[in-house]
């Protein structure tokens, strides 16, 4: 009399189960067939990585010959002189007011641009990326013409309350807040605009206001774009050139700035430049890998917002 209970094709004692004969030589052999994907994904088609090599050499290579045309042996003395310390403290000082600046007014910025329903936010964003793709030069000429003596706004403020703007230490944070607040404002427009909306809707039903939820709930959600955008506005507001020495000209101690230093001791001592900009180099790659590493690892979605 044959049993009422058919054997399936998971049986225990099948030789392709776990504990069977062939359980070890399948198990073996999906590792080995895994092995293989993870490779295959690892490995870059030549078709990408010529290109790639091409593109990591072009980024380097200038960066390699700065280190190697350096003058060591006299860079002690070149960056001892009073003139590069004080273009280094004012420009350390101008890019971290700039950047608290941004910070300020382009975080609620970013907020209408992202959540609010206002008319024409597609041509408000547009407008504010002009200062990325604007030459620095042009920059400085639009801040001449709205903050200058003779300036639409400048005039006013001239006349009305005795603010010159212009060739001023305030001028060097206003070029560099300019050009460097589009950074700050696309990094957190795009990390509102793709958070989790169930958090706010949750803090509104247990009676937050607007105004609260936005500053418990909103901005520590975009705490890591805020952090990411606000270095990236640093390091642009510290490396500006163009708009600073439009607006605000090239006075020691008091407008210019590293930048400016580097291209006026490029015409008359060649070697001093070179310490000014291993020095910049220097500053702006400490800050950026420190940052980093407290603060952006959570910031991924940054990059796809520029």
């Amino acid at each position: 009399m044959t049993s009422g209970t058919a054997a399936g094709p998971a049986d225990a004692t099948g030789p392709g189960a776990p504990g069977g004969p062939a359980g070890p030589v399948v198990a073996a052999a999906r590792a080995r067939r895994g092995g293989r994907r993870r490779a295959a994904d690892g490995q870059v088609p030549w078709p990408l990585a010529l290109p790639a090599a091409v593109a990591l050499a072009f980024l380097l290579f200038p960066l390699v010959a700065l280190l190697i045309r350096a003058p060591w042996r006299g860079l002690p003395d070149l960056l001892g002189q009073s003139s590069v310390r004080q273009a280094l403290f004012l420009s350390v000082q101008t890019a971290t007011v700039a950047t608290g600046v941004c910070v300020l007014i382009g975080v609620p910025l970013a907020w209408v641009i992202a959540r609010s329903r206002l008319p024409g936010r597609s041509v408000i964003q547009a407008l504010i990326t002009l200062p990325l793709v604007l030459p620095p030069v042009v920059d400085g000429v639009a801040l001449l013409l709205a903050f200058g003596r003779n300036g639409v706004i400048g005039r006013r403020l001239d006349a009305w309350f005795g603010i010159t703007l212009p060739f001023t230490t305030t001028g060097v944070v206003v070029a560099e807040a300019f050009v460097a607040m589009p950074f700050l404002v696309v990094s957190v427009a795009g990390a509102l605009a793709t958070a989790d909306r169930r958090y706010e809707d949750a803090a509104a039903t247990l009676g937050a206001g607007r105004w609260l939820a936005f500053r418990r709930v909103t901005l520590p959600m975009a705490g890591p774009a805020v952090a990411a955008g606000a270095v990236l506005c640093w390091a642009r507001a510290l490396g500006e050139f163009g708009a600073t020495i439009t607006f605000a000209g090239n006075f020691p101690g008091t407008t210019q700035t590293m930048p400016l230093a580097v291209y006026l001791a490029l015409e008359t001592d060649p070697d001093a430049a070179i310490a000014l900009s291993l020095l910049l180099l220097a500053v702006c790659v400490v800050v950026l890998v420190a940052l980093r590493r407290r603060w952006l690892p959570g910031a991924r979605g940054v990059s796809a917002a520029l």
